[in-house]
């Protein structure tokens, strides 16, 4: 609505407004916008039904198209090649540089790409945690500070910032008072005090949590495991009471075939996959390293899958409960303001009180009714009708839009929470559980660095990981610009997807067609005391690659013909637009595609001319040459054998040194880590719902 519109002016002046729509055609007593449902400013004290202002889902929940897509490749790709991540590292007992070294020297490169991706993720991904602990800090006052607009007074007369009142408030909250948000990525606007002090915490307590460890205490680990489920769940609950949210529920579930047809949503689920399983980032390969040799590791692959998927579900319900509720929301508010423009064609009579139909009641207007409304003056005033300006204010069209990613916890679920019963306690909930499940990830993503940096080098663990947060903090200033947002949707869209991709690909290709998949059948057989089934056979031998091939053709593709670009802030408008990257910024965002992947070919070329060390010592060179020995005959069998075959080898192939993990006590090893992994970016114990998050 424009800023000084009589609908804002009574909602922050005691001065009469003498003219509304109802007094116009129905005669009836003026409007109060304030106890109206179609009410989008309702005060604290107020006795309207709850409802809240709220754009936007993660990748994985931007519609329910997602699900299907997402549902194949995690059989496709994701349990067969965790299931390999897990076994090679429980196998070699080498973090990610290590493990590659022993398969395939020449493809070393993957585990230094790995290592590059989590340093990429892990400083943009800890920006998140330090914008949630400034919310948490904020959570501790009644009422929440996006509940409402800020005012500004003109003299006598009352007005909401014009910036908050075309967008919502906690659209305004994030964007001017949280990141106090640039125009432009060229513009930085310079260091914002209150996030970098903000992410100065949050790499305290990652160095902390990554030198203290998760598994020290079993309280800890069984409360960080558990929490977020119940904070979910009573979301989820207090979510389905809210006004709309089974229209939300029921579009999430609704089939989208045109939806399933495009690429991007393939590749775009794909991508999820990897981040919630943590696949090619190193962190599965270094945590499963600490296993006993025979711990089974495919019943481990198999639970986290599937309790993944769970989650999935679990997460999206809340997500598209409160999408719904949303939705419903935007769609009151369009037809309130299309509603005054009624009013001003019928007070300038642009358009005749005759098109109004005689049981519309503009001071209870449902959509519905604005529906009639409109289908009837669109068909009479035909010729001239776009003229009017007159939206559809169609509901299906709300549950369309979605911001992607940090929308969905700092704006969509941050207005539905004004709207609960004690809200403090609600938003006090949610942040300290998004903080709890990103020091999760972070565990796991500073040990797919740490651990190949341990393996490679005898330096202390507490003096590394201190010098890696010191680092990454610095580095990550970038991000707490004003601009920075729009630093963390560029490495977010361009340092790890691509290059995932082809890390992964590479660990199916070394383990299945080098090292070969018979031989590691084999292998697993000797560790697990059984054969898995042929189902992995073929998926690491013949269906992940060619679906990895189709994804890095499909990412290539929507890459070129895709623009480059962001969506900015533009303050006078109160709403984002897309802006193309400069040339230095889309330079920028290559040169991360780059560098993540650039070891690939230096380690293959070095080791291929004999440059470098193959990166083995004797224990690797007696490993492969047992190994070599042991299933030298192998290749002359009948490969119905060696995919369906009952009888475990009598002489298993010589193993590495085990690496020994001690349990909290200190004496007891540890034998079953928890995998599971972040939705943007690392890993956290089985179960967790972060990814959705």
């Amino acid at each position: 609505m424009p800023k000084n519109t009589k609908v804002t002016q009574r909602e922050h002046s005691n001065e009469p407004v003498t003219e509304s729509v109802a007094d116009l055609l129905s005669l009836e007593h003026p409007m109060d916008y304030k106890s109206s449902q179609m009410s989008m400013g309702l005060s604290p004290g107020s006795t309207a039904p709850v409802r809240a202002l709220l754009p936007s889902p993660d990748p994985d929940a931007d519609d329910g198209a997602y699900l299907v897509p997402y549902f194949i490749l995690l059989l496709l790709i994701g349990i067969p090649l965790f299931f390999l991540e897990l076994a090679v590292g429980q196998r070699i007992r080498r973090g990610s540089i290590g493990v590659w070294n022993y398969v395939y020297p020449q493809l070393g490169g993957i585990g230094v790409s790995s290592l590059m991706v989590c340093g990429f993720v892990g400083l943009y991904y800890n920006v998140i945690i330090g914008w949630s602990i400034f919310y948490f800090f904020q959570s501790f006052q009644y009422p929440l500070p996006w509940a409402e607009c800020p005012i500004t007074r003109n003299g006598s007369q009352a007005i909401v910032v014009p910036e908050c009142e075309k967008s919502s408030a906690t659209t305004y909250f994030w964007y001017r008072q949280t990141l106090n948000i640039t125009s432009s990525i060229d513009d930085t606007g310079g260091l914002n005090w209150k996030m970098t002090l903000s992410l100065l915490i949050a790499w305290i307590l990652v160095c902390l949590a990554v030198i203290k460890g998760i598994q020290s205490s079993g309280k800890v680990m069984y409360f960080s495991s558990l929490f977020p489920y119940v904070v979910l769940f009573c979301f989820l609950v207090r979510g389905l009471l809210l006004k709309g949210a089974v229209d939300g529920i029921a579009h999430m579930f609704t089939p989208k075939l045109e939806k399933m047809l495009e690429p991007q949503v393939w590749r775009e689920a794909a991508t999820q996959v990897f981040f919630a399983l943590g696949l090619g980032f190193g962190g599965v390969i270094a945590f499963s390293s600490y296993n006993k040799r025979d711990n089974n590791c495919h019943f481990d692959a198999a639970l986290v899958s599937v309790i993944n998927f769970v989650t999935s579900i679990l997460a999206t319900l809340v997500v598209f409960a409160v999408l719904g509720f949303k939705a419903n929301l935007m769609n009151e508010k369009c037809v309130v303001e299309n509603a005054e423009k009624i009013l001003g064609f019928l007070n300038t009579g642009v358009l005749s009180k005759e098109l109004i139909p005689p049981h519309i009641n503009f001071s209870h207007l449902s959509s519905q009714d604005y529906a009639e409304m409109y289908s009837v003056i669109k068909t009479v005033k035909e010729d001239s009708f776009d003229q009017l300006g007159l939206d559809p204010c169609v509901l299906e069209d709300e549950l369309n839009k979605a911001v992607q990613g940090t929308g969905l916890a700092f704006i969509a679920f941050t207005e539905a929470m004004t709207h609960f019963p004690g809200s403090p306690f609600w938003s006090v909930m949610f942040f300290f559980m998004l903080i709890n499940l990103g020091l999760g990830s972070m565990i796991g993503t500073m040990t797919g660095i740490t651990t190949p940096i341990l393996d490679a080098f005898k330096i202390r663990k507490e003096i590394l990981c201190v010098a890696c947060c010191v680092i990454a903090f610095f580095l990550g200033l970038l991000f707490v610009q004003r601009s920075g947002n729009y630093f963390v949707t560029m490495f977010d869209d361009y340092s790890a997807g691509l290059p995932l991709t082809v890390v992964v690909i590479l660990e199916n290709i070394s383990v299945a067609w080098i090292y070969g998949t018979k031989r590691f059948m084999q292998d697993l057989e000797d560790m697990l005391g059984f054969r898995p089934y042929s189902f992995y056979y073929y998926m690491w031998r013949y269906v992940s690659p060619a679906v990895l091939v189709l994804l890095i053709i499909a990412t290539v593709i929507e890459m070129a013909v895709s623009p480059a670009g962001y969506n900015a802030w533009v303050e006078a408008e109160g709403s984002e637009r897309f802006h193309s990257y400069p040339p230095w910024a889309l330079t920028m965002a290559y040169s991360l595609i780059v560098v993540a992947m650039l070891p690939l070919p230096i380690v293959y070329i070095a080791r291929h001319f004999n440059l470098i060390s193959d990166g083995s010592n004797k224990l690797s060179v007696s490993y492969r040459k047992g190994m070599m020995k042991d299933i030298s005959n192998l290749e002359e069998q009948d490969e119905q054998r060696f995919i369906l075959g009952k009888n475990p080898s009598e002489d298993p192939s010589p193993l590495p040194a085990h690496r020994a993990y001690l349990g909290p006590g200190g004496t007891q090893e540890m034998t079953n880590t928890n995998y599971g992994t972040s939705t943007k970016t690392g890993y956290q114990n089985i179960g967790s719902p972060e990814s959705e998050l």
